[in-house]
């Protein structure tokens, strides 16, 4: 169950997080997989971890926020290998509120989480048309429900909810899916990198603030994400389109 032999595919931010396990659990799946990440250092280590491990791997480096090299990134792939799975993973954050929101960083955010998915469907879609594909958005708890200071990153992320359901109505008649995952903190570098950056000296403190604030009692784990998006994208799971799933350790429904 669950396999991907022969089919081909895209995850963006692929080198490190949750992209890097995505790639990682895709590859053991049996798919190839095209790393499209910015971070050249990050997307060869996981490359390399995969073929080491006998799973097939390539890196294309891409700015997403750029139209013109994700149309060229993805024609590339299309050409070399064809396209079965895009998984749209790729995104930046933000802490503050809208008062702390300038409109340079807003732009920055929306060219990212918005437009950068926006131009990975626009450039993979006529190839689905023709054959069919899978799509996979990675959204956030932050656009189901109010979180402190994350005004913007709400925001991008809640267009995320609107492009899923969107491309999931419109291409129904192309055997086209498309759902997306909204995850709660997941335990990644980047955590590690905001602690370290924002609490210097109180970092085992804060870092357990971060478990304890989600009911189950910890963060969730890269490869958790993982393996529910390999549910999402498999074969398994073709009577499932145009659905946003929480993983979030009871935060959306069982907090107090």
């Amino acid at each position: 169950m669950f396999r991907l032999d022969n089919k081909t595919a895209v995850v963006t931010g692929g080198g490190s997080g949750i992209g890097r396990a995505i790639s990682t659990i895709f590859a053991q799946q049996g798919a190839k997989v095209y790393i499209v990440d910015v971070d050249e250092k990050g997307a060869n280590e996981t490359v390399a971890d995969i073929t080491q491990k006998s799973g097939a791997a390539a890196f294309k480096k891409c700015d997403i926020s750029s139209k013109e090299q994700v149309d060229e990134v993805i024609a590339a792939i299309i050409a070399e290998s064809g396209l079965d799975i895009l998984v749209n993973n790729a995104g930046i954050a933000h802490v503050g509120n809208i008062e702390q929101v300038t409109p340079d960083a807003l732009d920055r955010l929306f060219n990212v989480n918005v437009k950068g998915m926006y131009h990975a469907i626009f450039a993979a879609i006529p190839h689905f048309k023709q054959n069919g594909g899978v799509i996979l958005n990675m959204a956030s708890i932050a656009s189901i429900v109010g979180l402190t200071d994350r005004f913007a990153y709400s925001m991008t992320k809640g267009a995320v909810n609107g492009i899923t359901l969107s491309v999931a109505r419109d291409y129904l008649a192309y055997n086209v899916r498309c759902n997306s995952i909204s995850p709660a903190r997941v335990h990644t570098p980047f955590v590690d990198g905001f602690i370290a950056k924002n609490y210097p000296g109180r970092e085992e403190e804060m870092f357990a603030k971060l478990q304890a604030s989600q009911p189950i009692g910890r963060m969730g784990k890269p490869e958790e994400i993982g393996h529910l998006a390999l549910y999402l994208c498999s074969d398994e799971a073709a009577f499932i389109t145009g659905n946003d799933y929480a993983i979030d350790g009871g935060f959306t429904k069982l907090n107090t």
